[in-house]
C-alpha cells in the first residue's frame, strides 16, 4: 500500500469506530438533557465531573498524557508490531502501572477528603446548595481518578501494536452505562444526580475492564513493581507525563476561568456551555481521532529513524484531509446550530431558554475549528521530539489571555463570549506552537496556507448560497425540520465539494476518486 492509502485506511476505520463512540455519549448527553435539563442537578453534575474526566478524559483518553508517552516510548521499544513484548517491554509496562495507579490513588484520595472546599473554590456562586450537590457528586466519581492514567496505558500499548479498534470504541461503554442506569432509575425519581454521578462511575470501570483481555493477549500481564532506578525508558516516560499532564492540567484551568464565569451567568449556563462543546466534539472529535491517532506513533517512529522528510509529508496529509473535512462542518454549525440544538435537545426538561444559550455557546466555539486541528497536530510533532515541555509552556502563557477575554466579552455577549475566548486562545496557542515547531523541523506553511484559503474560500462561497436557501425554507414540525436540516447539511457538503473541485484545492480528487473506487468494490 502506498503511504497515503495506508494513513487513510487507518483513519476510515478509527473514524467509524470513533462515531460509534461519539454517537453514544450524544445519546448520553440526550437522555440527560432530558431528565435534567439545565438546572441545578445537570450544572452540580457537570461542574464536579470536571475533576474525574481530567484524570479519564485528559490524562488517560486517546491523545491524552499518559496515552501519549507511552506511544512515544514503546513505539521505539517495538518495531515490529507482531512481535511479542520483550521482557524489558513488560517490565517498564508493570512499573508504569504500579506507579500510575499509587500516584492517582493518592489524589483521589485528596479529592474525596476536600471535595467541599474544591467546589467551594471553582463554583464563583453564593448558592451554596449547588456547592453541595456538586461537591457530592465529586465524592462518589473519585474512583475515577484511579482509573484514568492507568487506562492511558492500556490504550497506548494498544496502539502501539496498531490496535485502533478497542480504545477508540471503549469509551461509548461510559455513555451505555450512564443511558441504561437513567432509563432504569428516572422512574423512582432523582432531582439531585446522585444516579448520574453513580453510573458514570461504573460506566468507567466497565471501560477500564473492556481493555485487559487485549493487552494479555499481547502478552503484557500485570505484576506490579517498582522498578524505577537505573530506568532510563521510565525517567523517559515521566519526562514526557508529567509536562504533558501539567499541559493538561493547564487546560483544565482555562476549564475553571470559564466555571468561574459561568457562574455568574446564573442557573444553566455551565450546562449549557458542556452541551456546546460536546456538540462540537461530535464531528470534530472523529476527524481529529481518525487522523491523528494512526499518524502519532508514525511521526515517533519517523523522529527515531531521522526521517524527517517522512514526518513533513504525513504532517501535511494529514492535516490537509483535517482540513478539507473540518471547514465545511465550522460553516455548517454557523448557520445550522439552532436547528441542531432544537431538533436533538429540546424536549422533556431541556426548554427553548436552554436551547437558546447552547446554540449561541456552539456558534462561537465553532470559529475554533481549525486553530484546534493545526494545534492538536503540532503537539503530536513535539511529543515525537519527545518534547511536551514546549506545548505546556505555551498553554501555561494562555491562562492569563483566557482570564482577560472572558472579562472582556463576557458583559457583551453573555454565554458566548467564554466559547468565543476558547476560540481566541485556541489560535493563539496553535499560532506559537506554529512558530517553535521551527527549531525542530521545517514543515513549509506555504502549501499549507495555500490549501487552507483556498478550502475558505470554496466553503464561504458554499455557505452564501445554501444560506439563501436554509432561510426561506423552514418548518415548525419536528420531522420536517430534521428532514430540511439534514438535506441542508447534504447540500452544502456537494456544493463545497465543487467549489474545492473548481478551485483545485489538494486532495478533493484523491478523496472523491478512493470513495468511487471503495463503492466499485462493494458494488
Amino acid at each position: 500500500m502506498t503511504k497515503g492509502a495506508s494513513l487513510l485506511k487507518a483513519a476510515w476505520l478509527i473514524a467509524f469506530v470513533t462515531i460509534i463512540s461519539k454517537f453514544a455519549g450524544f445519546l448520553r448527553d440526550i437522555i440527560i438533557a432530558y431528565y435534567y435539563g439545565a438546572g441545578l442537578a445537570s450544572d452540580a453534575y457537570f461542574y464536579a465531573y470536571q475533576i474525574p474526566s481530567l484524570a479519564i478524559i485528559l490524562m488517560g483518553g486517546v491523545g491524552g498524557p499518559f496515552h501519549s508517552a507511552t506511544v512515544s516510548v514503546f513505539a521505539k521499544l517495538i518495531n515490529d508490531e507482531d512481535k511479542i513484548p520483550s521482557e524489558k517491554a513488560k517490565k517498564l509496562f508493570n512499573t508504569f502501572v504500579t506507579f500510575s495507579f499509587l500516584l492517582f490513588s493518592f489524589l483521589a484520595v485528596l479529592v474525596f477528603v476536600f471535595s467541599g472546599q474544591i467546589m467551594e473554590f471553582i463554583i464563583h456562586s453564593s448558592n451554596q446548595e449547588l456547592v453541595y450537590y456538586a461537591a457530592r457528586h465529586l465524592r462518589i466519581m473519585t474512583p475515577i481518578i484511579v482509573i484514568g492514567g492507568i487506562i492511558g496505558i492500556y490504550y497506548g500499548i494498544l496502539i502501539t501494536y496498531r490496535c485502533f479498534l478497542l480504545p477508540n470504541i471503549s469509551p461509548s461503554v461510559l455513555s451505555l452505562c450512564v443511558i441504561a442506569v437513567l432509563l432504569f432509575t428516572q422512574t423512582k425519581g432523582d432531582n439531585s444526580g446522585v444516579y448520574l454521578a453513580a453510573a458514570t462511575v461504573i460506566g468507567a470501570l466497565c471501560q477500564f475492564l473492556l481493555q485487559v483481555p487485549a493487552i494479555k493477549k499481547l502478552g503484557f500481564k500485570l505484576k506490579p513493581n517498582l522498578s524505577i532506578k537505573n530506568n532510563p525508558e521510565f525517567k523517559n516516560l515521566l519526562e514526557l507525563v508529567f509536562p504533558a499532564a501539567l499541559s493538561s492540567t493547564i487546560g483544565q484551568i482555562y476549564v475553571y476561568v470559564d466555571m468561574f464565569f459561568a457562574s455568574s451567568l446564573g442557573m444553566g449556563a455551565w450546562t449549557s456551555i458542556g452541551y456546546a462543546n460536546r456538540v462540537f466534539q461530535f464531528p470534530v472529535g472523529i476527524l481529529a481521532t481518525a487522523f491523528l491517532v494512526p499518524l502519532f506513533p508514525i511521526f515517533s517512529r519517523l523522529v527515531g529513524e531521522n526521517k524527517f522528510d517522512d514526518v513533513k509529508y504525513y504532517f501535511h496529509k494529514g492535516i490537509g484531509l483535517l482540513n478539507f473535512a473540518a471547514i465545511p462542518i465550522m460553516f455548517v454549525i454557523i448557520m445550522l446550530a439552532p436547528d441542531v440544538v432544537q431538533i436533538v435537545f429540546q424536549r422533556g426538561k431541556f426548554d427553548e431558554n436552554a436551547a437558546y444559550m447552547v446554540s449561541q455557546a456552539l456558534i462561537f466555539l465553532s470559529f475554533a475549528i481549525v486553530p484546534y486541528v493545526f494545534r492538536d497536530s503540532i503537539t503530536r510533532i513535539f511529543y515525537s521530539f519527545n518534547d511536551s515541555k514546549t506545548p505546556f509552556l505555551v498553554a501555561s502563557s494562555s491562562i492569563i489571555l483566557k482570564f482577560i477575554l472572558n472579562a472582556i466579552f463576557i458583559n457583551k455577549l453573555g454565554i458566548a463570549a467564554i466559547t468565543l475566548s476558547t476560540s481566541l486562545v485556541t489560535l493563539f496557542n496553535g499560532a506559537i506552537l506554529g512558530m517553535l515547531i521551527r527549531k525542530k523541523i521545517k514543515l513549509g506553511y506555504k502549501r499549507y496556507f495555500a490549501n487552507l484559503l483556498k478550502m475558505l474560500f470554496s466553503a464561504f462561497c458554499t455557505f452564501i448560497i445554501i444560506s439563501y436557501i436554509h432561510n426561506i425554507w423552514k418548518s415548525d414540525d419536528w420531522m420536517l425540520h430534521l428532514i430540511i436540516t439534514t438535506v441542508i447539511f447534504i447540500l452544502y457538503i456537494l456544493v463545497y465539494i465543487l467549489f474545492s473541485i473548481l478551485f483545485k484545492v489538494e486532495y478533493t480528487s484523491e478523496l472523491i476518486g478512493r470513495i468511487f473506487k471503495y463503492v466499485q468494490n462493494k458494488f
